[in-house]
């Protein structure tokens, strides 16, 4: 064997030279031109406790700050205590306290896809040029960053969110996260597949999703009809999705509450609210007033409003309120004059109707009292939240946060 060196020629070391340049010169556009860079995070002086929320139920409430909260999410964005709202003319996001004051800031120019609360994080899902694909979690009580991702998204996404996962669902393909912002299941269209055949049902739109804990379950419309898809949360390879079972479902039916390890599918043409184990089998079906969420629409994705209570699974159907058990997801209780969802405060339901704010009894299925909430002339949807002693309301564009009379 020759110990001879390689021979280097003038052209050689000319075309490492371009080629080393042009290397140095994309990572420093690429490092320039990053979206984080244009970003201004102002934290909190000092982390703030967390607030919690209300322990019981109010029995009367008086008004409080109002703020400004242009986010395209329904309901309020509350989380250990803290109130995130949205300007859309400055591009930022700020927290503040429910006593009205700001603590922290983000501002970003690109377009606010949606935003949700997990993990004692505020989770804002970006619009770039490759879609509602860029993440940023930021942490309620310091306004730190905590974690960023970015991947190619479809232009317009509906948020999904539960305690353990965040993610987005699009008529393409639906993606959740865990706490790291890592993805932990991808389903429906890929890009650019790594590896051939990992979608199992490719070809198919999305009409709704939703997430709890190690369980993942969409609706779509296929060639073959219409499918419940019931999945894990983790699969082994976040790529590849593991699923439970598939069940065969109406045409425009779509998810209203997930389980541990069950789902509920709600059925325009009937009007029925129907569960099914992981394995397929059905475990209750409910006769509910009539709505359409997927036709209402304007992306294509069913966006529900679900909440989470001590007791009960609960979702809003736009005109109705309603409860289910967390085990069989049969629905038990329907209050017909909500504007919203609720929230569990101590041993009762709390929750908007047009006179102002109800506090409902859940084991006797009956309203304790309604609390008397001037609006000011609103008329629009209303939903609430809690941030410490107080509830939070959302009326189209405004937040109004009434405090607790003790």
């Amino acid at each position: 064997m020759s110990n001879a060196p390689l021979r280097r020629t003038r052209g050689d070391l000319i075309a490492t030279g371009v080629i080393t340049a042009v290397s140095v010169l994309a990572l420093l556009i690429a490092f320039f031109t990053a979206p984080i860079r244009k970003d201004e995070l102002t934290p909190a002086a000092e982390e703030i406790p967390n607030g919690g929320i209300l322990a019981i139920a109010p029995h009367d409430l008086s008004e409080g700050p109002t703020l400004y909260d242009d986010a395209p999410n329904p309901r309020p964005v509350t989380v250990a205590g803290m109130i995130a709202t949205y300007d859309k003319d400055s591009g930022t996001i700020t927290a503040s306290t429910p006593d009205g004051e700001e603590k922290w800031s983000y501002t970003r120019g690109p377009e606010l896809c949606g935003m949700a609360s997990a993990w004692d994080e505020v989770v804002a899902v970006y619009r770039t040029n490759i879609g509602c694909g860029d993440v940023v979690a930021i942490k309620a009580t310091t306004g730190q960053y905590s974690h960023t991702r970015s991947a190619i998204a479809p232009e317009q996404v509906a948020m999904i969110s539960s305690n353990d996962r965040v993610g987005y669902a699009a008529p393409s393909r639906s993606e959740i996260w865990r706490n790291d912002l890592v993805r932990t299941v991808e389903y429906g269209e890929v890009e650019a597949p790594q590896e051939p055949d990992f979608q199992p049902n490719e070809g198919c739109t999305l009409t709704s999703a939703l997430t709890r804990t190690e369980f993942f379950a969409v609706t779509e419309k296929c060639e073959d009809g219409s499918w419940l898809r019931m999945q894990k949360a983790t699969p082994e390879d976040s790529r590849k999705p593991e699923l439970h079972e598939s069940v065969e479902i109406a045409d425009n039916a779509y998810l209203v509450a997930v389980g541990q390890e069950a789902a509920a599918v709600y059925n325009p043409g009937s009007s029925k609210v129907t569960s099914y184990k992981q394995d397929g089998t059905q475990l209750a079906s409910s006769q509910v007033p009539q709505s359409d969420l997927l036709s209402d629409s304007p992306i294509g994705i069913a966006t529900v409003q679900v909440a989470d209570l001590p007791h009960h699974m609960s979702y809003f159907d736009g005109q109705n309120l309603m409860l289910l058990d967390p085990e069989t997801l049969e629905v038990t209780t329907i209050f017909s004059d909500a504007l919203g969802t609720g929230f569990g405060a101590g041993d009762r339901l709390v929750y908007p109707t047009a006179e102002g704010i109800a506090v409902a009894n859940w084991d006797t299925q009956s309203v304790d009292h309604v609390i008397p909430v001037d609006r000011h002339g609103y008329t629009g949807p209303v939903s609430i939240a809690s941030a410490g002693a107080t509830v939070v309301e959302k009326r189209g564009t405004k937040i109004a946060i009434l405090d607790l009379v003790q």
